[in-house]
């Protein structure tokens, strides 16, 4: 079972940025998926922006223009670049990384790290 470690969150005013990162305990390539989401009080977990093994990104609306999600294969740790930051962007953020284990989809989630946008 894969560990995933996030760090990176804080207290930011609106416009500002942060930069999310995600330590995994395996190689970043072994997963089909990785990916941020968030979950912001009394709200759903929602997925933020994601990237395939092969590099594909896919960003929700909500964040498209303002964070890039990004992978360092050599380290084995996953990024978000947060700018433009928007008290509703407010949260606890995720990482996620999903791999199949034979013909099932398995999924890790790490702890989690709380990002706050004062306006």
């Amino acid at each position: 079972q894969v560990q995933l470690v996030e760090s990176g969150g804080g207290l930011v005013q609106s416009g500002g940025s942060l930069r999310l990162s995600c330590a995994a305990s395996k190689s970043v390539l072994d997963f089909v998926l990785m990916g941020w989401y968030r979950q912001a009080p009394g709200k759903q977990r929602e997925a933020v922006a994601v990237i395939t093994h092969g590099g594909n990104t896919n960003y929700a609306d909500s964040v498209k223009g303002r964070f890039t999600v990004s992978r360092d294969n050599a380290e084995n740790i996953l990024y978000l670049q947060m700018n433009s930051l928007r008290p509703e962007d407010t949260a606890v953020y995720y990482c996620n990384a999903q791999k199949f284990v034979d013909t099932d989809l398995v999924s890790a989630w790490g702890q989690g790290t709380q990002v706050t946008v004062s306006s």
